[in-house]
């Protein structure tokens, strides 16, 4: 049977979760996503610790879901990623006190107030002979933790731990070993656009280079076509589902062409806003000098599904996007139906982790 975790994405306005077994490979036995009511969540933060632990007992009883070993992902723009070189040190522990010792430079959160974790990359030795390793910090607010522990702790789940999204977006995402070459380095930028907000990752191909919130999401589109074409929310969120972005769309069921052709000027314009947040953030990841050049762009989340989405944005960030397959590196069992919808990127990224 292996070992199973159920990797669980809360979202803003949907729970997202993916049970995987892992023995030798991974394999998704089982996916669930639902509603969650408004107001428990928002912008990555846990607003109603009780009424989020209510709502992930209920969602876990109904869909039959184990809540043994259960890994939850976070996303919020007050956790800090950086990869820094730890020289000259040898002991384990050593290795450890100077990496939070180094955590309190690099990045703007007071360690007292923190929660700290680190991955060493790589070992390697330095021309004068010192061992040096390459380690990937990740530093968030306590509070930030707490809120999502005490949550689960609620609803009787048993966390096997919490995991940075960017992280479980990239293990879902990117390409196998072996399948991209490796003289052509180059960065894989993963994209999940959520309700709220959109989670931004690069990856050098082996691990998390650079991450970033992005505070825009599926439900801004909802609201710009609801307001140009006078529609309840909920219709609005109905017309977005069904129009294509092609050059030569076809007429939506309820709409006139004309209000079809204004829905699709108002889904570009919006994605346009999008694309200028998405080139910003690529710019800065170049900014820095290690950075490497982009070979594509991944998309994932539930508006990743929208006719014509690759496409418009590839036009707009010039560079190549593509829909990504959350199940690429996974196998799918019989009762796992629907798996590779991209709005199960994270939850099966979660689930594939292994410590």
């Amino acid at each position: 049977m292996g070992k199973q975790i159920v990797g669980l994405k809360i979202g803003a306005s949907q729970l997202a979760a993916a049970r995987v077994s892992v023995n030798g490979s991974a394999q998704v036995t089982q996916v669930a996503r639902g509603p969650l009511p408004a107001g428990l969540v928002s912008a990555g933060e846990v607003h109603d610790v009780e009424g989020l632990g209510a709502a992930l007992k209920e969602f876990f009883s109904t869909n039959k879901l184990p809540g043994r070993a259960v890994r939850v992902g976070i996303a919020n723009n007050r956790i800090g990623v950086r990869t820094i070189e730890i020289v000259g040190i040898d002991d384990p522990k050593q290795v450890a006190n100077a990496v939070r010792f180094r955590a309190q430079e690099a990045l703007p959160i007071p360690i007292d107030e923190a929660v700290l974790d680190f991955q060493v990359l790589s070992e390697s030795v330095t021309a004068e002979g010192q061992p040096a390793r390459r380690v990937l910090l990740v530093v968030a607010y306590r509070d930030l933790v707490d809120g999502y522990v005490q949550a689960c702790r609620l609803a009787g789940l048993r966390l096997a731990g919490i995991d940075l999204e960017a992280f479980a977006l990239l293990r879902a995402l990117t390409p196998a070993a072996g399948t991209v070459d490796p003289a052509e380095r180059s960065a894989l930028v993963a994209v999940a656009i959520g309700s709220e907000r959109s989670i931004l990752a690069v990856s050098d191909g082996f691990t998390c280079e650079f991450t970033r919130v992005l505070e825009w999401g599926g439900a801004a589109l909802t609201k710009q076509l609801a307001s140009a074409l006078h529609l309840e929310l909920e219709q609005a969120e109905q017309v977005k589902t069904v129009l294509s972005l092609a050059e030569t769309p076809g007429v939506v069921q309820g709409l006139t062409s004309e209000q079809t052709a204004r829905a699709v000027e108002v889904l570009r314009d919006g994605l346009g806003g999008f694309a200028r947040e998405l080139v910003s953030s690529l710019q800065f990841y170049q900014s820095q000098g290690d950075s490497l050049g982009i070979r594509e762009v991944v998309l994932a989340g539930g508006t990743a599904q929208l006719d014509g989405l690759a496409e418009t944005l590839q036009g707009l960030v010039g560079v190549n996007v593509r829909v990504g397959d959350p199940v690429a590196n996974v196998g799918v069992g019989k009762k796992a139906h629907g798996a590779a919808n991209p709005a199960l990127a994270v939850p099966i990224g979660l689930g594939m982790a292994t410590s």
